[in-house]
């Protein structure tokens, strides 16, 4: 085990639109939802119908194979809409806010693992652990083998916890306490190197402790279990983001749900890129401004979810990217080097020259699908003991051998977004790997 991580693979992308530390607002959404489909593996049953009242904590729906997994509505309001897609498939539940900040009391919680269970369980709050490999739902019958929390995050343009969190140290302390009864191998807490003393996190007692320097992605939670402590075959390790950890904090010190997190707004295409303070659930509109011809991302530019103009936060999100729709195609760009204004990660235009310039990046691919390279831009970014070209084939070809033995327990898709951004090839690498997660779930499980 390490307690110094140092990664010399990865990478930085360079794009306009960081965030300001300055939090310019606090919405207070007229309506908020509660989407199931931010949580891997919660098979939704309604709990609620419209018209009924809720309060802050209210359960508003069970998990159809665990029934004691909730999700509680965010706000007190009245349920006013039951959103469904295609075959009825059950999207949000919209919760009209009363503004009254009326929320369950739950008390404070025992210092014992049951305890800490039942309250997260009633508060709605355990779908905020993830459980590895293949990133679904934690079951609460199980005992990892430990928990891990990245407190900082490398992403592009990602909101900087240390500003974001400053205030809630007394509730991440509680959190991680809490998770520290859930698991016999403790609780891995990983800094940046570069601010570790400056964090307000540093001195955070009753963790292991991890200083991890690198380009993006030492910030993912993933690499940095590869490096403390990798995951084989039946192994089970649980990931709680930061901002989950302070909810769960919250919730064991005061008996009151609070999801309040301030929202990074970033990217080229935001005005005035700086922090809002708002609930997950809250209409993106409501946060931005929406304009024809942008692209709104709950999350970075790598990993993030189409939102559109009439989306909702996400639950685990704290940052919305604005970048400009471009599917204008240059005639003859590859053959171009005197282009200073676009970025290359394998330095083929002189851009190279100007290694601190930010670009005003857009959502053009340059190019399409084409026949797949090999070469090894997959394993320049990907600081992990895997073998990334060799598990993107084992996936394309629903290997379960070759998967696992080239390290499909191991990442998520977020763990090889770089790849899919360096990639000649332009495949869609992060929904090839999840395809295979999603075989190894069918075949396994």
């Amino acid at each position: 085990m390490s307690d110094n991580i140092t990664l010399r693979k990865g990478l930085d992308i360079p794009i306009k639109g960081v965030a300001a530390q300055k939090t310019v607002k606090t919405v207070v959404p007229a309506t908020v939802a509660v989407k199931p489909t931010d949580f891997k593996g919660f098979l939704p049953r309604l709990l609620v119908k419209e018209g009924d009242r809720v309060l802050a904590g209210s359960p508003v729906m069970a998990d159809k194979t665990h029934p004691e997994i909730l999700l509680t509505s965010p706000v007190s309001g009245t349920v006013k809409e039951i959103v469904r897609g295609e075959k009825r498939k059950l999207l949000a539940v919209l919760v009209e806010a009363d503004g009254k900040d009326g929320s369950v009391d739950f008390g404070t919680t025992a210092p014992t693992t049951d305890a800490v269970r039942e309250t997260l369980l009633k508060s709605g709050l355990w779908p905020a652990i993830i459980q590895r490999p293949y990133g679904i739902m934690a079951d609460p019958a199980i005992r990892p083998k430990a928990i891990f929390v990245s407190a900082f995050s490398t992403a592009p343009l990602a909101a900087d916890t240390d500003f974001t969190l400053a205030d809630r140290v007394a509730d991440v302390q509680a959190g991680v306490d809490a998770l520290a009864r859930l698991t016999d191998g403790g609780v891995h807490f990983s800094i940046g190197a570069k601010t570790e003393m400056a964090s307000p996190f540093h001195k955070i007692e009753n963790v292991i402790k991890h200083t991890v320097s690198g380009k993006h992605p030492a910030g993912n939670v993933g690499v940095q279990i590869s490096h403390i402590s990798p995951i084989l075959k039946g192994d089970t390790v649980w990931t709680v983001s930061l901002l989950g950890v302070a909810a769960i904090g919250a919730v064991v010190r005061t008996g009151k749900l609070n999801l309040a997190r301030k929202v990074a707004v970033t990217g080229p295409a935001a005005k005035d890129p700086a922090y809002v303070t708002a609930l997950p659930g809250t209409p993106v509109k409501e946060i931005t401004e929406t304009t024809e011809g942008v692209r709104i991302i709950g999350g970075d530019v790598l990993t993030g979810e189409i939102l559109g103009p009439d989306g909702y936060l996400g639950f685990f999100q704290d940052q919305i990217t604005l970048i400009r729709e471009d599917d204008n195609r240059e005639l003859l760009g590859w053959a171009k080097p005197f282009r200073f204004n676009e970025f290359s990660s394998s330095g083929c235009y002189f851009s190279w020259l100007t290694p601190r310039k930010k670009y005003d990046m857009g959502t053009n691919v340059h190019g399409g699908p084409r026949a797949f390279v090999e070469s090894k831009c997959f394993s320049d970014v990907t600081p992990m003991d895997i073998f990334p070209i060799y598990l993107i084939k084992a996936c394309l070809a629903g290997d379960i051998d070759k998967m696992e033995k080239f390290g499909i327990y191991e990442v998520l898709p977020e763990d090889l977004a770089l790849a899919e951004f360096v990639d000649p090839s332009k495949n869609e690498i992060q929904s090839i790997i999840q395809d295979g997660i999603d075989i190894m779930l069918k075949e396994m499980a």
